[in-house]
């Protein structure tokens, strides 16, 4: 007998081209030049700002209690602030169950993994609140305990990943645009 996928492998497997797109967006933000990481964080706020409300609206306590402690929408505003950029108004996006909840806080929680490797890049006389909250491998791992608990049908594991890519969705279209278009001709 086998021993089943754990949820955080099908969410990653489910999501795997989603993910792909939007580390392809985010590649071309020049994170060196003040300019070129205002755009980037102005591309990050906006669905961060939108998926953290949903998952505020939501009130995850049962599933995550530590959940306010795990939101980032204040230190991505102060950075703006910093950089003298306003921060963007959060998009309407329901989260309506526990299982939709959870593939919204795995984006959300994987792109802390993302933005460490990221942050080297940023020079240290620019704002970076936002950007180097690590993840705290505690923390990661409690999810991935909360994720095999709560995700254990295949509908449950279809509406987390539903939910993921939409929320990878709002990433990539907001890197879209804010990023540098390069029109081939």
């Amino acid at each position: 007998m086998t021993k089943a996928a754990s949820a955080r492998s099908l969410l990653r497997t489910a999501t795997a081209s989603a993910h792909a797109r939007v580390d392809d967006a985010f590649g071309g933000f020049d994170l060196d030049d003040r300019d070129g990481y205002r755009s980037f964080l102005m591309a990050q706020a906006g669905p961060l700002l939108t998926a953290e409300a949903a998952i505020d609206a939501f009130a995850p306590a049962a599933l995550l209690p530590d959940w306010p402690e795990r939101s980032r929408a204040a230190l991505i505003r102060a950075d703006l602030a910093d950089l003298d950029a306003p921060a963007p108004k959060p998009e309407p996006f329901d989260v309506r169950s526990d299982a939709a909840a959870l593939g919204v806080i795995y984006v959300l929680e994987g792109s802390r993994l993302g933005g460490a490797m990221l942050a080297r890049n940023v020079p240290m006389d620019l704002p970076a609140r936002f950007i180097r909250c690590a993840p705290e491998p505690k923390r990661w791992q409690e999810l991935i305990k909360v994720l095999d608990r709560h995700l254990v049908t295949p509908d449950q594991h279809a509406v987390a990943a539903d939910a993921a890519r939409a929320v990878f969705d709002l990433f990539w279209r907001s890197a879209r645009q804010h990023g540098r278009m390069f029109v081939v001709e």
